[in-house]
């Protein structure tokens, strides 16, 4: 009796890489067996392929929902050829083993992603037959291969010009495909979930969906790091499926060392601040704080203001721009007395980039990233903090400000100039951890304190920071005056105006404090604490 042929069945929706995969296996010996599009796209470049329908004897039906859920299918992927019963079955029945599959599944996290989808397009994308042939294939992987990944692609070819898949390679494959099948599972499961808390208690839903009852989490690593805060510490980076375009995950790396632990929670705090502006701005981050940032008419001036603010701290810094950085602002940035860990931008112009990459002594090291979509309007995201067993979850502090709620509720209204600071140090303190204050002074930041148990520390160390130029300049507070002596503090700093959110029991205290030293004070009603 002759020997059954090498067979793979390939049924993708994501069809990158697959016909020089298939030609491959075709070149190695392999029978393919197909299903509809993935059928279609083979036969169309010339590699020979079998109809699943032929081989089971059983046609698609059902607009397709139907063709790979069949005994002669799966008894191919579950059959042991080397137990006797099972070979007896697989026999008995035309049963020919596969030695492959090949499969992904459809696009369903893609499909809810997009705006306006409808519940009956998502379901349309849950994939059945997919997920069953992973799953017995994976179960199976003693005999069978199980490949989810044009990643894997490469490999699999390399394997099988070899002889056969390694059993321990069989084993990686199938913990992959299995991991796949969770995700997926877990992104359908979520999604009804949240359809099912609208339907039953629409006056919650919000809440409801946006917390579930139970949470999984599906990253995958991107790259494992140097160490984590400390050297002592182990790190990876983990990114989301399909991270926004505006988000750091998405970020392109232009040039420079390895991304540590720390430089990437120093970038995402330089993107979230800079966006916050239509103004060319410029921030410089240190210690997860901004201790420098500005606003001007051009990128260059914007970043030799943000850069004044505290240049003793600027040094080693992470910088972020909303523009492109053009030849000024490298120019800037190249001058001698300057170190630069990393730069997050749109974007770099060519004159600028060779700059950054040639002239200064750390021009082998800095991170240049390029985010062009980084100033793009996104749904508003929640961010997650581990504690000992367990998991805080929140919205990120990303809401329009409604600048129309603020009340001047001193007797003195802020001037022109001083309002536009105002607005600029409410921007930039929100970004600053707590207890967070703010000097600012022609749309640039002249003082922090940032992180003190006590906000009087926070206003001593602002003070200190900015000198005489806190004179004439405005502060911002993330969260009330509990007393008046902060306000004692700013005045003898040389503060003129105040933004805060106001709610203290004090507030009247803290109001005629105000009063009495001729300060302009606007109250938010909105707390941007930082913990």
């Amino acid at each position: 009796m002759p020997a059954s042929p090498r067979r793979v069945l390939i049924s993708l929706s994501d069809k990158q890489g697959l016909i020089p995969f298939a030609q491959g296996l075709v070149r190695l010996g392999f029978e393919l067996l197909s299903t509809g599009g993935t059928r279609k796209s083979l036969e169309a470049a010339g590699v020979p392929v079998l109809d699943v329908a032929q081989y089971t004897g059983f046609p698609e039906m059902m607009d397709g929902r139907v063709k790979t859920l069949h005994p002669k299918v799966h008894g191919g992927l579950l059959g042991r050829p080397d137990l006797a019963e099972d070979a007896k079955s697989m026999a008995d029945h035309g049963i020919t083993p596969f030695e492959l599959v090949v499969v992904n599944l459809y696009p369903f996290v893609e499909t809810i992603s997009k705006t306006a989808v409808t519940p009956e397009e998502a379901i349309e994308q849950i994939d059945i037959g997919g997920p069953s042939m992973l799953r017995s294939a994976a179960k199976n992987h003693k005999y069978v291969g199980v490949v989810t990944t044009p990643a894997q692609y490469g490999r699999v070819l390399q394997e099988l010009e070899q002889g056969a898949l390694s059993f321990a390679f069989r084993r990686e494959l199938a913990a992959a495909a299995f991991e796949m099948t969770a995700r997926y599972d877990r992104a359908i499961a979520d999604y009804l979930a949240g359809l099912t808390t609208d339907a039953a208690s629409p006056a919650s839903s919000s809440d409801d969906k946006d917390f579930p009852p139970q949470l999984s989490l599906n990253y995958q690593r991107r790259s494992s790091l140097r160490y984590g805060e400390n050297p002592h510490q182990r790190a990876a980076f983990y990114v989301e499926a399909n991270p926004p375009a505006s988000t750091l995950a998405a970020a392109e790396i232009l040039h420079g060392k390895e991304l540590s632990y720390n430089n990437l929670l120093d970038l995402d705090a330089a993107m979230q601040i800079v966006r916050e502006f239509s103004q060319a701005a410029a921030v410089v981050i240190k210690h997860n704080n901004p201790c420098g940032c500005a606003v001007a008419t051009t990128l260059s001036e914007a970043y030799v203001k943000a850069d004044a603010g505290d240049p003793v701290s600027a040094f080693g810094s992470i910088l972020g721009f909303n523009r492109e950085v053009d030849e000024a602002t490298a120019d800037q940035l190249c001058a001698p007395g300057h170190f630069i860990e990393g730069i997050v931008a749109p974007g770099y112009s060519a004159t600028a980039f060779a700059k950054l990459t040639t002239i200064p002594k750390w021009k082998a090291n800095v991170r240049l990233l390029k985010s062009p979509a980084m100033l793009e309007a996104r749904p508003l995201s929640q961010e997650y903090r581990r504690v000992t067993g367990g998991m805080l979850i929140q919205d990120r502090d990303e809401s329009a400000e409604q600048t129309s709620a603020w009340k001047v509720v001193t007797s003195r209204t802020p001037t022109a100039s001083e309002m536009a600071d105002l607005e600029f140090a409410w921007l930039v303190c929100k970004h600053v951890k707590s207890n967070a204050i703010l000097f600012a002074k022609g749309e640039q930041v002249v003082g922090v304190g940032a992180g003190q148990m006590s906000r009087l520390d926070s206003a001593f160390i602002a003070a200190y920071k900015a000198n005489d130029r806190a004179r004439q300049g405005v502060c911002a507070s993330d969260a009330f005056f509990p007393f008046r002596d902060g306000i004692d503090q700013i005045h003898q700093a040389g503060i003129t105006a105040v933004i805060q959110p106001g709610g203290s029991k004090r507030d009247d205290e803290v109001i005629a404090a105000c009063n009495e030293f001729g300060i302009a004070m606007i109250m938010t009603g909105q707390r941007h604490f930082r913990h």
